[in-house]
């Protein structure tokens, strides 16, 4: 990450505490959205007349959208103003959950949710970006911590709240409830964040090369298929408890909370992780997401033994933490496109472990074979992590060498 700039405007405490929780509130605003489906999957299967394992493609239709959408939305608002971009990309968003709410039919909502993943990864990384800027220097790890505290405690609170909302009301509602909170946010941004939150950028070639290195696309790497197992299992989740469990949907949201208190916990867990181990704890994470994605398809059997299961998925988060940390090692000059390219690769992972999950079930291997594909994804993370651990080793030589 840069480092402020100079010019930074001075703010008070209290300025800085309400751009935060604005920048926070758009993280609640998109963590709800992205996960709602998951909890709301029986649901939207009956309302439009297609199979659960259909409704996992609308998953990934988000999640390509946050793919294609956070490197090519970062890139083309480098002209913009940071709070410019915030205000349109959350203004983007509130439009794409309203559509969500309004999709006639499944090919419209899958479009609609592919829209709505547009602005999703753009965001957090310009909001990261501003965090840093309005703290000092020795401060921005946590300020950036704040803004994605928002992501977690969705998880936790907005997720089964929307899950609840649509089982009771109606799956549209829970997308409603998304767009007033976007717009919510937009409003607040707009009026505790000052013009002139601009730090020089670097040159958008210069940006272009450093992140076009094989350290930053291995880190990207593990987390687009490494962090699959998480997705893969999280997306059936309703299913799962309801058919191999045996509980009602009434018992879904539990689920969720528990989901979310795991994803706060690996939150916090893994920027501790990283400051002691730095980019080894990621096998060690990855390793730890093997152990908890073999035994979930045991866990899944009783409901006294498969919330502490979900919470155990939920900490896998902390491979999220620990790559972003490293990517800014790593990003040198590319710390705008590396931060936005971050959340796609994780994306794509929340594509690529729905699809591979609906293939599993639709095969025939029951809903708990999730957990087993999940497993596999986290030992091809393992492999692309000893890859880059090697040209990481080889570069240092190289560097030694030199230096002699």
């Amino acid at each position: 990450m840069s480092p402020v700039s100079p010019a930074a405007p001075a703010l008070s405490p209290r300025q800085v505490a309400l751009i935060l929780f604005a920048l926070a509130m758009g993280g609640f605003a998109i963590g709800t959205s992205e996960f709602v489906v998951m909890g709301l999957i029986s649901d939207i299967a009956r309302s439009l007349g297609v199979t659960e394992p259909q409704v996992g493609h609308v998953i990934s239709a988000y999640a390509l959208g946050v793919v294609v959408g956070a490197p090519t939305l970062a890139i083309l608002g480098n002209r913009l103003s940071r709070r410019s971009l915030l205000l349109c990309l959350m203004g983007f968003y509130a439009l794409g959950n309203l559509a969500s709410a309004l999709a006639p039919g499944y090919f419209t909502l899958m479009g609609a949710r592919f829209v709505a993943g547009l602005p999703h990864g753009a965001y957090f990384g310009i909001a990261a970006l501003v965090a840093a800027r309005i703290t000092p220097p020795e401060q921005r790890g946590a300020a950036v911590g704040r803004v994605m505290l928002g992501l977690a405690i969705s998880l936790l609170v907005g997720n089964p709240l929307a899950t609840w909302m649509g089982q009771t009301f109606g799956w549209r509602w829970a997308f409603g409830l998304v767009t007033l909170l976007a717009m919510a946010t937009v409003a607040m941004t707009m009026r505790v964040l000052p013009r002139g939150m601009n730090a020089p950028r670097p040159d958008a070639l210069r940006e272009l090369r450093d992140f076009n290195r094989k350290p930053v696309w291995l880190a990207l790497g593990i987390g687009a298929i490494g962090f699959a197992g998480m997705f893969c299992v999280f997306s059936y989740l309703t299913p799962t408890l309801v058919h191999v469990t045996g509980v009602r949907e009434t018992f879904v949201p539990f689920g969720l909370v528990a989901f979310g208190i795991g994803g706060i916990l690996g939150t916090l867990g893994g920027g501790w992780m990283f400051d002691r181990f730095q980019f080894r704890a990621v096998p060690m994470l990855l390793l730890w997401s093997i152990a908890v994605l073999l035994v979930f398809p045991l866990a899944a059997k009783s409901p006294w033994t498969v919330l502490p299961a979900v919470l155990a998925v939920g900490t896998m988060g902390a491979l999220a933490t620990v790559l972003q940390a490293h990517l800014m090692d790593v990003a040198r000059e590319a710390q705008t496109l590396a931060a936005a390219s971050n959340h796609s690769a994780f994306n794509f992972a929340n594509a690529l472990g729905p699809w591979l999950g609906g293939m599993a079930i639709t095969a025939g291997y029951g809903w708990t074979s999730t957990g087993v594909v999940g497993a596999a994804t986290a030992v091809c993370g393992l492999l692309i992590y000893a890859w880059a651990r090697a040209d990481l080793r080889r570069t240092e030589a190289t560097a030694l060498e030199d230096a002699a």
